[in-house]
């Protein structure tokens, strides 16, 4: 299995400087690590990314989540798995990421459902915390770097 694309980052190496500052963004303290990998990991599935989904499926593990947690990501909606302010915080992501039928993909409701969890501070990193997995996405499904390989060998060589 090969990517499509080399190491974006010595392809493109102002790319080093944009990771550590986005993690540097969302790891603020305003939003538990643990919240931010689980939005991450749903907007991966979202976008129906392999590697993006394997990528924050793994860094949960890493952080000790639990299996049922990381699988009932996909069906949060109606899994017992999560509390409320996680609830509030997958909806965020999910409305982002996914068109309305109609009206407003954050409607006024949703953000009030947030807002009585999460501070303003931590509204904004959680918009952040998307948009930091969003950047990547373009690289992940034109690139297909290999899901669940080292950083170092998910990108083919030239």
């Amino acid at each position: 299995m090969r990517s499509r694309l080399q190491d974006p980052g010595q392809l493109v190496p102002e790319l080093a400087a944009v990771g550590p500052a986005l993690f540097q963004v969302t790891g603020n303290g305003s939003v538990p690590r643990s919240t931010i990998s689980l939005i991450q990991l749903r907007a991966g599935q979202i976008v129906g990314s392999t590697y993006l989904t394997a990528l924050h499926a793994g860094n949960l593990r890493k952080a000790g989540e639990s299996e049922d947690r990381i699988n009932a990501v996909a069906t949060w909606q109606d899994a017992p798995n999560f509390s409320d302010a996680e609830r509030a915080a997958l909806a965020l992501v999910d409305a982002v990421l996914r068109p309305a039928a109609h009206g407003e993909r954050v409607p006024d409701d949703l953000y009030a459902r947030v807002a009585e969890h999460y501070s303003e501070t931590a509204i904004a990193t959680l918009a952040m915390a998307i948009g930091q997995v969003n950047f990547f996405v373009p690289l992940a499904l034109i690139g297909k770097p290999i899901p669940g390989m080292p950083p170092q060998q998910q990108w083919s060589s030239r």
